[in-house]
């Protein structure tokens, strides 16, 4: 961004600042007819009393997901937008490698019908699904839960144990390992099959790559960002097929390419 347009985007906010400024003192002289909107301040991380989020440093927490309270995330783990990890009453643990996809909730138990007092524990190269509740449970390492999928104080999902999409999994409920369990309860449905075991394990390194792509873009700067539009702008209107007749070879920039592995339509070029 040049000078004039940094000047530009100053002056703007500024001004919008000054009418907010404007808006606060009119809101004040109104009395007890006034409406005050309360700004909500996120964090991502916020601690309870002493107890303290630990996050690896190679993990990804995007910024309107929340961890409050006892929450550890291992490394390569990737919690997603709008997620809710709430370790008040007892700890979470989520191991590395894992994916929490957006929208899912995962809280603890301090007191439940059995009287048992239950942390929330997450294994390694775990995928959880979009929108789906962990309440006081353990889901071991390589297992899958799917979207929407509901899981209640004391279950266990065993390694390689599939909840399918939907599934409400009743309390104290054992999913063995290699099972794939759905319904509401949740009942027995088959065995997984080694394409699907291989796909779970498989999923997890997928979502570990693209958090990585995430956490790139999340921690751009306002130039970067803006550059990055211009560069996009330029290359939007390239005609590949006119380049190859004219015999142009034009180099896309490196900040617009993504790794192999995000682009699913994208196969890496065979070495000669």
């Amino acid at each position: 961004m040049g000078t004039l347009g940094r000047a530009i985007y100053t002056v703007g906010f500024w001004i919008r600042e000054t009418g907010q400024a404007i808006d606060r003192l009119g809101s004040r002289l109104q009395g007890n007819y006034y409406f005050q909107e309360q700004l909500s301040r996120h964090r991502t991380l916020m601690n309870i009393f002493d107890k303290v989020p630990n996050v690896h440093k190679d993990a990804f927490v995007a910024p309107s997901a929340s961890l409050i309270g006892d929450v550890q995330v291992g490394q390569g783990s990737s919690i997603w937008y709008g997620c809710v990890l709430r370790g008040d009453v007892n700890s979470i643990h989520v191991g590395s490698g894992t994916n929490i996809q957006d929208n899912s909730l995962v809280h603890v138990a301090k007191s439940n019908l059995s009287g048992k007092v239950l942390p929330t524990i997450i294994g390694d190269s775990v995928t959880i699904g979009h929108s789906a509740v962990l309440h006081g449970c353990t889901v071991e390492d390589e297992a899958f839960v799917g979207m929407g999928a509901v899981l209640l104080d004391g279950v266990v999902v065993e390694k390689n144990g599939m909840v399918a999409a939907g599934a409400l999994v009743r309390q104290n409920t054992r999913i063995p390992r290699g099972e794939v369990w759905g319904g509401n309860p949740a009942k027995f449905l088959r065995k997984l099959t080694d394409e699907e075991m291989a796909f779970i394990s498989q999923s997890a390194t997928n979502y570990t790559n693209l958090a990585q792509v995430h956490a790139a873009e999340n921690a751009k700067s306002f130039d970067e960002i803006e550059f990055e539009k211009l560069l996009r702008k330029k290359f939007a209107r390239r005609d590949e097929e006119y380049d190859s007749m004219l015999g142009v070879v034009r180099e896309i920039p490196p900040e617009l390419i993504l790794p192999d592995n995000i682009l699913p339509d994208k196969s890496p070029k065979p070495s000669h």
